[in-house]
């Protein structure tokens, strides 16, 4: 929202405070508006069938053969990982942003615990299934990276803001990679604003081997980022927020998490909440994903989606591509666009109910981390242990599961696509949309 105060100028300043409001106000809302219709008209055409690199004009510039970064989607065989890392997680400080991304039932945990250390055997347990899983995927002949041990409890001042870090266990969150380049995240809690860090040392790394590496612009995180009296009490507010278009983060600089986006080769899709043409979701606006639209053209096509969501977060719980054609798509929170996807011919898979124990702790995520899978290749997923439903799911597919435990890690915010960023998989750039 534009607000502008009159300091001086009685009622002719007023009027031309009103008229600069006006015209602002319209100018905003034009771009947003030739953004969204841009983006939807792109992702209304699209069509089923796999189009060849060969077929494609060819725009982007080739991938050096010896690249150690290089990804297009979310199922090629994967050959190289960041896994994150639970050691010295803290608790996010209570603020506005993050009470808008938390279930009401742990708002007292954050309220009583914010800038501390989240449960420390909790976090032993973490910690030690994290690294089971590194093992694993090394046995599946994956190549594992980790992001450096870092202090969060280390207290940081902005001219903006104050705060303590949280972690480094998301690279989902903070890191893209689309062909060979890394882009890194302007994401909007201010708990995570260096988070970067802990992942510098590997990205220079990949930089130094012929890596692109970008940084989106990073954001203030200004009071004017964020609703400070952004009104909710229970999820029940949050439906008739989101119904109204109303979040937490506002249009004020771009903002975006990247675990927002995923891929499908020359296809991305993003999600956005349901109402507004002038907000997006909790923790990214539509400035962003308008700066991922335009630096990503004309290689790469941005396709917004929204969902019946009161809390969302990120798309991978909702929404997660899981071969060519092939989603999972959450039943509690349906895709407003899904008949797009059935008529381009894709399969739309609705995932059973995740069987994690209602007293089980999860205070950043929900119990849909059951189909926040990883795939190894398109014929092997990495699943919960504990969740034999979808395991049947994917064996009814034809895919081999790799089952591990990671109930303890869940508890911090993710699944094993959260907890991963696929730094290198083995394939080529293809269109799966004619």
């Amino acid at each position: 929202m534009l607000r502008v105060r009159c300091l001086r100028g009685g009622s002719r300043g007023a009027e031309a405070a009103h008229f600069i409001g006006a015209m602002l106000g319209r100018s905003i809302g034009k771009w947003v508006q030739r953004a969204f219709q841009s983006t939807q008209t792109s992702a209304a055409t699209i069509q089923p069938n796999i189009v060849e690199e060969d077929s494609v004009p060819k725009t982007a510039d080739p991938v050096p053969a010896d690249c150690p970064v290089c990804s297009y989607n979310e199922w090629d065989p994967l050959e190289e990982v960041i896994v994150g890392r639970a050691e010295n997680a803290r608790v996010p400080p209570f603020t506005v942003e993050v009470k808008a991304n938390t279930y009401e039932k742990y708002w007292p945990f954050y309220q009583k615990h914010g800038g501390e250390r989240f449960p420390e055997e909790h976090v032993k347990k973490a910690v030690s299934e994290i690294e089971e899983m590194c093992n694993i995927l090394r046995l599946e002949g994956v190549t594992v990276r980790r992001p450096e041990p870092i202090d969060w409890s280390l207290e940081y001042k902005t001219p903006d803001f104050m705060s303590t870090g949280m972690y480094a266990a998301m690279p989902r969150d903070i890191l893209l990679v689309v062909g060979n380049e890394i882009i890194e995240a302007p994401m909007a809690w201010r708990a995570r604003f260096f988070e970067y860090r802990a992942y510098r040392p590997l990205i220079k790394e990949y930089f130094k081997y012929g890596a692109k590496w970008t940084t989106a612009p990073k954001p203030t995180m200004a009071d004017d980022l964020y609703d400070q009296e952004y009104p909710i009490r229970t999820v029940e507010d949050r439906h008739k927020l989101a119904a109204q278009g109303k979040f937490v983060t506002t249009e004020f600089e771009p903002c975006f998490d990247a675990a927002d986006f995923i891929r499908a080769g020359r296809d991305i899709f993003v999600q956005r909440s349901q109402a507004s043409l002038y907000i997006a979701e909790q923790v990214t606006n539509y400035m962003g994903i308008e700066w991922m639209r335009r630096h990503l053209a004309p290689d790469y096509r941005i396709h917004i989606i929204s969902f019946k969501d009161p809390n969302p977060m990120h798309i991978d719980a909702t929404f997660n591509i899981i071969g060519p054609g092939l989603v999972l798509s959450n039943p509690d929170r349906p895709c407003h666009q899904i008949e797009m996807f059935k008529k381009a011919g894709w399969t739309v898979i609705r995932p059973p109910i995740p069987l994690i124990p209602d007293d089980h702790p999860l205070w950043m995520s929900s119990k849909w981390l059951s189909m926040n899978v990883l795939m190894l290749d398109d014929k092997r997923v990495m699943v919960d242990a504990n969740e034999t439903s979808i395991q049947k799911v994917f064996e009814q597919l034809g895919i081999k599961t790799i089952k591990v435990n990671i109930r303890h890690a869940n508890s911090l915010g993710g699944g094993f696509h959260c907890w991963t960023c696929d730094v290198r998989r083995r394939g080529t750039l293809q269109s799966y949309f004619n």
